[in-house]
């Protein structure tokens, strides 16, 4: 399969008949040659596909779209400083969401906060990142589920382009990764432009109006196996989840699996 519509955007684009895990590959190839910013390894079979907290990703060949991006950001000034790095993972959740919404423009889609895109409360794709801090870059890497039948979804809380009725022609695998690259690539090159301030570039704008985890009531798993309860309150200037506490108290959030509970009533949480 030949992908021209992405092979356009991208310096450099790899297809695969089948990868193991395409941020493996990708990682691999990036710390030893000299990849561009933006090179991207896609495959409809990814084997050993992995999520966040070391969950597995696997889907049947040819039911979904696996791709990877390295970006190397670089401002007019030299590189990008990490700590301006945790906005790019959910410029990624906010490229997926509208190419989604493109091809499901009647359904309830938005960003699960940092970056899982939900169709109609239910999960379309991953994205996970995973810093090369000697590259001085990031490789982002999503799964979305295009064909897959309700038969192959690997849990009840997900879903695929398909099942949720987008035509076939449109979820063609160079049609989705074009719209999604398109827009990844835009997003973060405003972002590198405005020397990563998320606000100057309406890379935070974006990222809150798609963010359907705000003003809901949730339950955050930490990285260290504690949890906190409380409602999303708003994403900071570094794109961290700010979760309101019962005792009124704010909490920031820089990684966490992040559940919805209950809709929250309407009411000022910022």
């Amino acid at each position: 399969m030949d992908y021209p519509a992405s092979r356009a955007i991208v310096p450099e684009l790899t297809v695969r008949a089948s990868s193991a895990s395409t941020n493996a590959e990708l990682a691999d190839l990036a710390r030893g040659g000299t990849l561009s910013s933006f090179a991207t390894i896609v495959t409809t079979d990814q084997t050993a596909g992995r999520g966040r907290l070391g969950r597995t990703w696997v889907a049947p060949a040819g039911s979904a779209l696996a791709v990877s991006v390295l970006v190397v950001p670089r401002t007019a000034s030299g590189p990008l400083a990490l700590d301006r790095f945790g906005w790019l993972p959910i410029a990624a959740g906010v490229a997926m969401t509208d190419t989604v919404a493109d091809v499901l423009p009647d359904a309830s889609i938005g960003f699960k906060w940092p970056n899982d895109v939900l169709v109609n409360g239910r999960k379309v794709c991953g994205v996970l990142a995973e810093l090369l801090p000697e590259q001085g870059g990031v490789v982002i890497g999503a799964g979305v589920n295009l064909g897959m039948t309700v038969e192959q979804l690997p849990i009840d809380t997900a879903t695929s382009l398909a099942i949720e009725g987008a035509e076939a022609a449109s979820i063609a695998p160079d049609t989705i990764l074009a719209g999604y690259l398109a827009r990844l690539r835009g997003l973060v090159e405003d972002y590198i432009a405005a020397d990563g301030d998320a606000e100057a570039s309406g890379l935070a704008s974006l990222a809150r109006s798609r963010c359907i985890t705000l003003g809901r009531a949730v339950r955050v798993e930490l990285p260290d196996g504690s949890q906190i309860e409380g409602t999303a309150a708003s994403l900071d200037a570094d794109g961290r989840l700010v979760v309101r506490l019962a005792d009124g108290g704010d909490r920031t959030v820089a990684a966490g699996d992040v559940t919805h509970a209950r809709m929250v009533p309407p009411g000022p949480v910022a």
